[in-house]
């Protein structure tokens, strides 16, 4: 059964600010118990339809991120509330599969690689190490896989869903 890490938002923040990885805060902040959620947080894996189906009965809101379809799907329990296309990782930079949450939220941020370096990023929610659903204002290829393995969204788009989902919101990507 997965567990949804939602306490650590603040420790989150800081350790994103410091540089500490996730494994870090993973070893020194979360219970041996709630490894299975630890393991979500860390590594690609199949998402299970019992996982889906989980969330759809919980009543909760939750994001849903299909890799085909280059779609985002945004949910309340079993009801779709808001759907836009997307733009997700390129196949030598993969967004990783699972079952994740909103870990730490920021209305803009630098995102920055070896061949890349973007200032005022819209929106960015973080939801894996670096991994973050963040407005995209450099292109408009939406429903193309051309991220570094974010998932792209126009900023009108990444707005909505940043005002909507707060941290600890449980993301699938699959």
């Amino acid at each position: 059964m997965v567990k949804y890490w939602q306490s650590f938002s603040i420790f989150a923040i800081t350790l994103f600010l410091t540089g500490w990885g996730e494994s870090n805060l993973i070893k020194n902040f979360i219970n041996f118990n709630d490894l299975d959620a630890a393991i979500a947080q860390t590594s690609s894996r199949t998402v299970r339809n019992q996982d889906i189906e989980r969330l759809k009965r919980s009543g909760q809101r939750w994001i849903e991120i299909r890799l085909r379809s280059q779609t985002l799907l945004a949910w309340q329990g079993n009801k779709q509330v808001y759907a836009v296309v997307v733009s997700t990782g390129k196949s030598d930079t993969p967004t990783p599969t699972g079952i994740f949450a909103v870990q730490a939220k920021y209305p803009t941020a630098r995102m920055q690689g070896e061949d890349y370096n973007v200032p005022d990023v819209p929106n960015v929610m973080y939801y894996s190490g670096n991994y973050a659903i963040h407005g995209a204002y450099w292109h408009r290829s939406f429903g193309i896989p051309i991220s570094h393995g974010c998932t792209n969204v126009a900023p009108d788009h990444a707005a909505w869903l940043y005002r909507w989902a707060p941290i600890g919101t449980p993301i699938v990507v699959r």
